[in-house]
């Protein structure tokens, strides 16, 4: 029996819990398991990824408050159309209002999806906080389960009001796609305008007050004046000299030439390999798809003790506190002092970590046993 699932997420554009939903679809069991993508707001490059994978994307065109009503209207309508057996929501706004749509629907089971560890005002939208809140108040009667992407996730939602039970399951990583690539190592490095030799050392993030690229700047220009041959990648929304506060840090630095700023990327396979170090420097994070990216790349890894990152890593890279460059600059300088033979060693080991504990095939079996586990739940309570 083939079984109907209904993801709901708020938008498709490059993103962590974007990135984790293609990653479950591409190895989602289609003899049992026949899913739909709904999208509240529009498509976006995700969303072109996904319907590659001949899956239906259905956007619903949500584009401010005004339009809510409508939306979650046309999403009841959606899901008592398509009539699943269980519906996955992915982050605060498509919790709440797919699970709302959900029990209209017809009172399908739903299951919620936690992203995100730290839901401090100031690192957040008040509109953030004030949906997650109201998600902590339904959690004990509107889901069927609850997942978080991290254990400090579930931990920051269970002090947040959050009801118990929520399980953890971690982000998967397809080891085929993001593995050792001495080609694409050379060939960005060529792109780039630098040698095999140079020491490169990348963040991947968007620009935004969590990922906390300032911090890394000025760690990286501290490095750069202990490690004259040292350069800098950063990639993703918005991380481009257009950005007028990103800019003004590298100037700050007096090596901005030293900095390569990508922007958006697809091609992170690519980017992963051509690094020698990996840093996160973030204050926020639930599951960093960017660091077990650079793990299953052979690629060690530089991070801050946020979320669960620490865990991730275990002892195959640095952990640092939050918001400290001094500490962030050393545990990259001693990285690079292991030289590229520690180094590879290091790569090596924090591939076998991710094949160990977060290869993409076991995490997509968690997720799907839990979902036959409430599909079967459901239909033996209507049936007795």
């Amino acid at each position: 029996m083939t079984h109907k699932v209904v993801h709901v997420i708020i938008g498709l554009e490059l993103g962590g819990a974007e990135t984790a939903l293609h990653k479950l679809l591409t190895r989602c069991d289609r003899a049992c398991f026949d899913p739909v993508v709904v999208s509240l707001t529009d498509l976006g490059p995700i969303g072109d990824r996904i319907k590659s994978l001949g899956i239906p994307v259905l956007p619903l065109g949500i584009d401010g408050p005004v339009s809510v009503a409508c939306g979650v209207a046309r999403l009841v309508y959606r899901l008592r159309a398509i009539g699943p057996d269980l519906v996955q929501t992915w982050m605060y706004h498509a919790d709440l209002l797919g699970g709302l749509a959900a029990f209209i629907a017809n009172k399908i089971p739903v299951v919620w999806g936690i992203r995100q560890s730290n839901l401090d005002p100031k690192l957040n939208k008040r509109t953030t906080i004030w949906v997650a809140k109201l998600c902590a108040s339904l959690s004990r009667r509107l889901p069927a389960a609850v997942i978080a992407c991290s254990r400090k996730a579930r931990e920051a939602h269970l002090e947040f009001g959050y009801a118990d039970p929520i399980e953890v399951i971690p982000n998967g990583f397809d080891l085929q796609l993001f593995r050792p690539d001495p080609g694409a190592r050379s060939r960005m490095r060529v792109t780039l305008g630098i040698s095999s030799e140079t020491l490169l050392i990348g963040l991947a993030a968007r620009f935004d007050p969590q990922k906390d690229h300032k911090t890394f700047v000025q760690a990286a220009a501290r490095v750069a004046r202990r490690h004259s041959d040292a350069q800098f990648l950063l990639c993703g929304d918005g991380a481009t000299r257009e950005n007028k506060d990103l800019s003004a840090w590298l100037r700050d630095t007096g090596v901005a030439e030293r900095f390569h700023l990508l922007g958006r990327r697809v091609d992170m396979p690519a980017i992963n390999a051509a690094l020698d170090i990996s840093v996160s420097s973030s204050v926020g994070e639930g599951f960093s798809n960017a660091i077990g990216e650079a793990m299953s790349c052979a690629v060690p890894c530089v991070v801050t003790d946020v979320g669960d990152s620490a865990e991730i890593v275990g002892q195959t890279g640095r952990i640092v506190a939050p918001r400290d460059s001094v500490a962030l600059a050393d545990a990259i300088v001693a990285l690079i002092e292991l030289g590229a033979e520690g180094r590879r060693h290091l790569g090596a080991m924090a591939r076998c970590r991710v094949a160990g504990l977060y290869e993409i095939g076991q995490v997509t079996r968690r997720y799907e046993e839990k979902y036959l586990e409430i599909i079967n739940g459901v239909r033996d309570h209507r049936s007795s």
